[in-house]
C-alpha cells in the first residue's frame, strides 16, 4: 500500500469539479481507475456527485454501482481496497481518470485488472489468470 496520506478535499473544490462534470441522463460519469504508479488500467465504473464526493473527503475510492442502485466502496464485500491517490476531469469533462492505490486485485474475477480480454489476429484471448478464487473475495456469492 502506498503511505502518501489523503488530504481531504475542501468542499468547494468538490462543488466545482461537480459542476463542472458533465454527467449522463442518469447523473453518471465513467471512471478509469489507474494504479498510480504503475501506470496498469484497472477497471472502469460509474461514479455519481455523491461518490465522488464520498471518496475526495474519505480517500477510499466509492463508485456508484448501476446494478445495486447504490453507493459502492471499493473493496467493501472483498477487501480489495481502492485508495485514491489523485481525481482527474478529462478535457471533455464527461470522463474521470481516478489514480488509486489498488489493494490485491481489481476485478470480480479475481485477475488484477478488468481488461484480460485481448484482441489478437488469432482472435480473444484471455491475457491473465486468476490471481484470487472469486468465491473467496464475495463469500456471499
Amino acid at each position: 500500500m502506498n503511505s502518501v496520506k489523503h488530504t481531504p478535499i475542501a468542499n468547494e473544490v468538490i462543488n466545482e469539479l461537480i459542476e463542472k462534470a458533465c454527467f449522463n441522463e442518469q447523473g453518471l460519469i465513467p471512471a478509469i481507475a489507474q494504479q498510480h504508479d504503475s501506470g496498469e488500467v484497472l477497471m472502469m465504473a460509474w461514479m455519481n456527485a455523491q461518490s465522488i464526493r464520498e471518496s475526495l473527503l474519505s480517500g477510499r475510492v466509492c463508485y456508484f454501482s448501476r446494478s445495486r442502485k447504490a453507493l459502492w466502496k471499493k473493496g467493501e464485500t472483498s477487501g480489495q481496497v481502492q485508495n485514491l491517490i489523485s481525481m482527474r476531469l478529462d478535457c471533455d469533462r464527461d470522463c474521470l481518470l481516478v489514480l488509486v492505490d489498488q489493494s490485491g486485485v481489481a476485478c470480480h474475477t479475481g485477475r488484477r485488472n478488468c481488461f484480460f480480454h485481448e484482441v489478437t489476429p488469432d482472435g480473444l484471448i484471455i491475457n491473465s489468470e486468476v490471481e484470487v478464487d472469486p468465491h473467496r473475495l464475495y463469500k456471499n456469492k
